[in-house]
This record gives structure tokens, C-alpha cells and sequence, in this order.
């Protein structure tokens, strides 16, 4: 008797355990490396919510169309943890000057590429740092940074890197054109 009274309380501790891991929240801006694994980097100086809504801008004859969400409590996971994190997730609409829609993310399932998620906020700076993960065949993929100018507007910096493709990693025919404003300081206006 005593011995199946102890199994249960262990099984109750590591349930208790795990339920604690998760629920432990905190700051936004925690660094990866010092985040438990299961933990939940919340949002808690609602730092994010200033930057959800639709934004323009026109570059270089283009209009690029952001839709800016906040996800709660999504999952993160590295090959090393796992925790979640509250987010930003950005879709978009690329336009030519003839109004034709030259890329359309809006349906896409972010598991691949066009991906757009915020990895964390820069208070000191006044950003939030996110990552690309490029267009087809992960051409583009980099940090894009936004910074809130004011109520209305928004600035973007896109630093994208390189990537070797051949044959075996894309096929060619594979449209690669990374159609995001590559550029640094584009004023997007909320509508």
C-alpha cells in the first residue's frame, strides 16, 4: 500500500512539475539561452500591440501591403528546448505598379518558407527584431527590423543573407525573386 501511495505522489509531482514549467512567465526580451525549457515568454509590457494592423508603403514602383498579427503563446521549438513565446507574425501582398498582385502570402501555411515571426523585442532600441525565412528555396532568408515611428507609421530595415542553390536544393525554374523591399528605413503608414 505504502508503495503504490508513493508512485502516485511522485506521478503528481512531475505532473505539477510540468504544469509549473509551462506556466512560468517572462519578459518578452528574454535571451534564448537563458529561457527554460517550456517556459513562456509573454508579452507582459504589451510591447508588441502597438505594431499589429495593416501597413503600405511603395519601393521602387511596388506596393507592399503588411499584415501585421500578434499570436499568443506560440510554440517555439529548437533542436535543443522548446518554450513558447508570444509573436508577431507578418503576412503580405506585393503589388506592381499596375496593380497586379505579384505575391500573395495572406493563405500560405508559415511552416516554410515566407515566414515572418518576431524573435524578440529591442526596448533600448525601440524595435522588434524578426526573422525571414526567405522566399522559394530559402532564398532571402535574414532579420527584418521595425521600428515604431508613431502612431501611424512604421519603419522597416531588411538585412537579407545568402544562400548557395543548385539542382538538388531547388529546382530550377523555381521563382527566387525576393519580392520584400530590401532596403533600410521604409516608412510603412498604417491604414
Amino acid at each position: 500500500m505504502k508503495i503504490t501511495f508513493f508512485k502516485i505522489l511522485i506521478l503528481l509531482g512531475l505532473i505539477i512539475n510540468l504544469i509549473s514549467c509551462k506556466a512560468q512567465k517572462l519578459p518578452l526580451n528574454t535571451w534564448v539561452e537563458n529561457t527554460p525549457n517550456n517556459a513562456y515568454l509573454k508579452d507582459l509590457g504589451n510591447e508588441l500591440a502597438p505594431y499589429v494592423g495593416i501597413y503600405k508603403a511603395n519601393y521602387k514602383g511596388n506596393e507592399i501591403i503588411l499584415f501585421i498579427t500578434k499570436e499568443e503563446d506560440k510554440l517555439i521549438k529548437y533542436p535543443d528546448k522548446q518554450f513558447y513565446q508570444d509573436v508577431l507574425v507578418i503576412k503580405y501582398i506585393v503589388k506592381n505598379s499596375s496593380g497586379l498582385t505579384i505575391q500573395d502570402t495572406q493563405n500560405i501555411n508559415h511552416q516554410s518558407y515566407f515566414k515572418i515571426t518576431s524573435m524578440g523585442t529591442m526596448p533600448e532600441l525601440g524595435k522588434v527584431a524578426l526573422s525571414y525565412s526567405g522566399t522559394n528555396c530559402g532564398v532571402g532568408w535574414g532579420q527584418i527590423d521595425l521600428k515604431k515611428l508613431n502612431d501611424m507609421q512604421i519603419s522597416w530595415d531588411y538585412f537579407p543573407n545568402n544562400i548557395i542553390l543548385d539542382e538538388a536544393t531547388c529546382p530550377s525554374g523555381t521563382d527566387t525573386t525576393v519580392y520584400l523591399p530590401h532596403t533600410k528605413g521604409l516608412v510603412f503608414t498604417k491604414q
